[in-house]
């Protein structure tokens, strides 16, 4: 796909990336979800670099404190449960939906409770699970959450925050695949990506939702 070759060489010749998409896919006239998937996974050979860099095993938050983008993991756990999550450029898993803000629904509260037993087996300090407060029904994610964490004997919490993506950061380890995160903490783990792997669930990559691609 030309589109992607030319955005990754905008890119490696550094473009920004709002600019260097904008001319690709004004260029190439993409339709909107092909815009959407090169904007969520692809990037520069150097912020790809830097990036797994930051990248730790689930293996590492044994002792330590885990800072959690509540919304951002969440979102993308159920995606990778439902088939609909890829792996990107910078080895990290991400959703492809277009939607925005968070509805609960039956599953949640399951979905919460596999996602934080799987934690649990790991063994971390603490775990703080951080939602954002403008999006509606925050604050009762956050109770569920916290309902959950006790009958696991998780020790943290979930609450509510003006800047959750700034607020995850300072802690040991922060879990989320969102670039703003990415680029404000020191280490990183990679939640749904590592439960695929440990469960044996496999994550297409990006570059097989085009065929035509010649990677």
């Amino acid at each position: 796909m030309e589109a992607y070759e030319d955005l990754k060489y905008l890119l490696s010749r550094g473009y920004r990336k709002k600019t260097a998409l904008n001319f690709v896919a004004n260029h190439y006239l993409l339709d909107a979800r092909t815009r959407h998937i090169l904007a969520r996974c692809v990037f520069s050979d150097v912020e790809i670099e830097e990036r797994k860099s930051k990248l730790v095993p689930v293996e590492a938050i044994r002792d330590r404190k885990l800072g959690i983008d509540g919304y951002n993991v969440l979102i993308t756990f159920e995606s990778l449960l439902a088939g609909r999550a890829v792996l990107c450029e910078d080895g990290f898993v991400r959703d492809l939906e277009l939607r925005r803000g968070y509805e609960i629904h039956e599953r949640t509260e399951e979905n919460l409770r596999t996602l934080l037993g799987f934690l649990a087996d790991f063994g971390p300090s603490e775990v703080w699970v951080l939602y954002d407060k403008n999006v509606s029904g925050s604050g009762r994610l956050a109770r569920l959450t916290r309902s959950i964490m006790e009958e696991l004997g998780l020790k943290g919490g979930a609450k509510t925050e003006k800047v959750p993506d700034l607020a995850v950061t300072r802690f040991d380890i922060a879990a989320s695949s969102d670039v703003s995160v990415i680029k404000k903490a020191t280490a990183l783990v990679d939640v749904p990506g590592e439960f695929a792997r440990k469960r044996g669930l496999r994550i297409p990559h990006f570059l097989e939702l085009f065929p035509y691609i010649h990677r």
